[in-house]
């Protein structure tokens, strides 16, 4: 089967941009070559090509198709359009009944022809992320396409980037690409796939992207265990390296003892964000003053003068944090809330110091729910936020949260609080931990639930393509937290919790920026100029700013009044409920859960562990002899009640025991007295199994009640009180759970 090859060559290309481009070339060449595909294209990236290998078939053939026309007494104007859209004359139809047919021969291109005519429209069009013009072409591309390698069974496939009277960018492809830039420069030509790896190793490239990342993990840890540490996992980082090198060379350096008193989250962060190094750490988990590096050269000194170099850049950076570090204890946590005041959080959603008295409430709410101590969970809450104001968590975002767990553990804050502020951004992703203590539940809890109550109530919800506000990882957070942590939580109430504390939020953040701004101006012309009335009129604006805050402070936000325009805080409720329990139910349908007891378990509760409960309860009783009888029984009803229902329901209401003739609904009647109150006992005690159990009795006289009795009696009295009858039935069933949404 042939091989086609196709390597593009260029300047550097971003790490990040490196994979997702790989796919897209394959997507697109993949879509291009359809005809003559065979399987699916491979890619491969790295820090200066892109390329992909696919097999492909020599030739594509068509085969030939009618098209049928007008037909033979349509006007001859129909019958020349036909033939002017197809570039055919009249001899080319034939009759076939009434109409004119016209016969498409099959058509047939070699597989180079069909590459050379589609790559070219392929390049030009590649989405790249980012992508700029170089030089007077009109092509764009990431950064300076180079060469094109493009080989089909060994052989190149010629074609040029040319195009019409663009013919500055006359990049022609070749056979030809290149290796390392320092010890392997120049060109040089292959033969195939597995020649062009062959080569590329000779000349110091390694194709593969898993391959580099493999030699790095191995040499770091190989360099790390001989010095009897680990390497702190990072495949984020790992991946990014692998991006950057084509010949990698792990080394070691260290880190100077005058820093090893910094968190060693600082560290890393430093580390990793400055200069792409892997932090090690001893066995027993602290920081090891070493970090490992990758080159891409091998230096004839065995990295001496690298590793020399990257230490003195590392102790710069290290200077750095070790400043924000120093300048940040020197401010108790508590002084930092102020400045958030003057932070906005969103404009819609008010300043960062409004978020902080909204976490504070709902955190000392949820607090009794996940057994923790109300003040504790508001005395956390209202310090979460307060790192945002220092240095280094504006130096590095990533540290947020973290920080804050460091300064309030430095200020003598409780130690459950401290671990609440540095937690409660967990989990941060599907691998990341949750909250490990109650308080720290709490404010993560509250985090959450504002985070999603407040997006949903100005209209951000995430769309099919873009979730900007990471709302879809706020409900799995609140999810992962509730199960792992076994929490009884009502989420409509909590989220309505949530919306009555979204208040005043759009006006005041934009009044609060406005007196920022005019009291700034102020004191610039009170120091910049003399002139009285320029002073008197920048004060006078300032003063009517002051008052239109205070007059909107007090009077509250009009926009979150339940009106057309904006729905009332319950329906918003529902809106975000409604969002947390599909993530719950597309995790419980990957966890293998059958998808109809998963909806009839929701359509019931909003606490999601006796949601999980529930499921659990029916999909025992589903998987049961006498749960499939009942769901049939139950089935069967419901089709009874939903047909006469319509002729002259509904059929609630009492029934009448005077009416129950046939030893069959005296049995079914008696069985549902006994078993509603045992049924009503084991809901309370939230206790499904047993609720389903209960329901279990139903199945002997729902049995011979379906078997000898007719519903539809020609008595409209007895007719009447059966219908009742199956209407209580159903009432008693659903009570337990939405069985209409079970499939038989």
């Amino acid at each position: 089967m042939p091989e086609l090859l196709l390597e593009l060559l260029t300047e550097e290309i971003p790490a990040r941009m490196q994979a997702r481009a790989a796919e897209d070339l394959c997507r697109l060449v993949g879509a291009a070559l359809a005809p003559i595909a065979m399987g699916t294209p491979r890619g491969f990236s790295g820090p200066r090509r892109i390329g992909l290998v696919m097999e492909v078939q020599a030739r594509a053939e068509t085969a030939s198709k009618e098209e049928r026309g007008p037909r033979i007494a349509a006007p001859e104007a129909a019958l020349a359009g036909f033939l002017k859209k197809h570039g055919v004359g009249r001899e080319a139809l034939t009759q076939a009944g009434d109409f004119w047919v016209l016969v498409k021969p099959g058509s047939s291109i070699e597989a180079a022809a069909l590459v050379a005519q589609a790559l070219p429209d392929v390049l030009w069009n590649f989405p790249w992320p980012k992508s700029m013009r170089w030089g007077v072409s009109a092509f764009t591309w990431v950064r300076p396409l180079q060469r094109i390698l493009c080989l089909l069974d060994g052989a190149v496939v010629p074609f040029t980037l040319a195009r019409g009277e663009d013919a500055a960018h006359g990049l022609a492809s070749g056979d030809v690409t290149e290796g390392h830039r320092v010890h392997a420069p120049g060109a040089f030509a292959v033969g195939g796939h597995a020649d062009y790896v062959a080569q590329l190793r000779e000349h110091c490239v390694l194709v593969d992207t898993a391959e580099r990342m493999g030699v790095i993990r191995d040499g770091v840890a190989a360099l790390a265990a001989a010095e009897g540490l680990d390497v702190v996992p990072d495949e984020g980082l790992l991946a990014e390296v692998a991006g950057l090198v084509e010949w990698p060379v792990p080394l070691l350096g260290s880190i100077d003892a005058a820093f090893m008193d910094l968190p060693a989250e600082v560290m890393r962060t430093s580390m990793r964000v400055n200069q792409r190094y892997f932090a090690l750490r001893f066995a027993d988990g602290r920081p090891a003053p070493r970090f490992a590096l990758v080159a891409n050269i091998e230096a004839s000194d065995g990295g001496a003068a690298l590793v020399a170099g990257n230490e003195r850049v590392l102790r710069a950076r290290l200077s750095d944090a070790r400043f924000f570090w120093d300048q940040d204890l020197k401010t108790p946590l508590q002084d930092l809330l102020p400045k958030l005041d003057r932070v906005v959080f969103h404009a819609k959603l008010g300043t960062q110091g409004q978020r902080v008295l909204r976490l504070e409430r709902l955190a000392s709410l949820i607090a009794p729910m996940v057994g923790a101590e109300p003040a504790l969970a508001a005395r956390a809450a209202r310090l979460a936020k307060a790192d945002l104001a220092s240095g280094m968590v504006g130096e590095f975002p990533e540290l947020q949260g973290v920080m804050g767990g460091y300064y309030a553990r430095a200020g003598g804050e409780n130690t459950a609080v401290a671990d609440a502020v540095a937690q409660h951004y967990r989990p941060l992703g599907p691998t990341d931990d949750v909250p490990d203590a109650p308080v720290a539940i709490a404010v993560a809890l509250a985090d959450k639930i504002d985070q999603l109550a407040g997006f949903f109530d100005i209209g951000e919800k995430p769309t099919g393509s873009g979730d900007p506000y990471a709302l879809r990882r706020a409900a799995l957070g609140v999810i992962r937290m509730i199960r792992e942590a076994r929490i009884t939580l009502g989420l409509h109430s909590a989220f309505i919790d949530a919306l009555g504390d979204i208040s005043g939020g759009i006006r005041e953040a934009q009044l609060l920026i406005a007196l920022d701004r005019n009291v700034e101006a102020a004191e610039q012309f009170v120091a910049a100029t003399g002139n009285e009335k320029l002073e008197a009129w920048t004060f006078k604006a300032w003063a009517s700013t002051a008052e239109q805050f205070a007059a909107a402070s007090h009077g509250g936000r009009p926009e979150h009044s339940a009106t057309a325009s904006s729905p009332a805080p319950s329906a918003v409720a529902h809106l975000v409920l409604d969002f947390v329990l599909e993530r719950l139910r597309i995790q419980l349908r990957s966890e293998g859960a059958r998808a109809d007891i998963i909806a009839a378990a929701i359509g019931q509760d909003d606490d999601i562990l006796r949601i999980l409960a529930r499921s659990e309860a029916l999909r025992a009783l589903v998987e049961s002899e006498t749960g499939q009888a009942l769901l049939a029984a139950y089935k069967r009803a419901l089709n009874i009640l939903r047909i006469e229902d319509k002729k002259d329901g509904p059929h609630t209401g009492p029934i009448d025991p005077a009416l129950l003739t046939l030893p069959q609904e005296i049995a079914l009647e008696a069985a549902l007295t006994s078993i509603e109150p045992q049924v009503a006992e084991q809901l309370a005690a939230e206790n499904f199994a047993g609720a389903t159990h209960a329901l279990a009795a139903l199945r002997a006289p729902l049995d011979a009640f379906f078997t000898d009795i007719m519903v539809n009696d020609p008595d409209p009295a007895l007719r009447k009180n059966r219908l009742r009858l199956l209407c209580r039935l159903k009432s008693a069933m659903e009570s337990v759970a939405d069985l209409s949404k079970i499939e038989a």
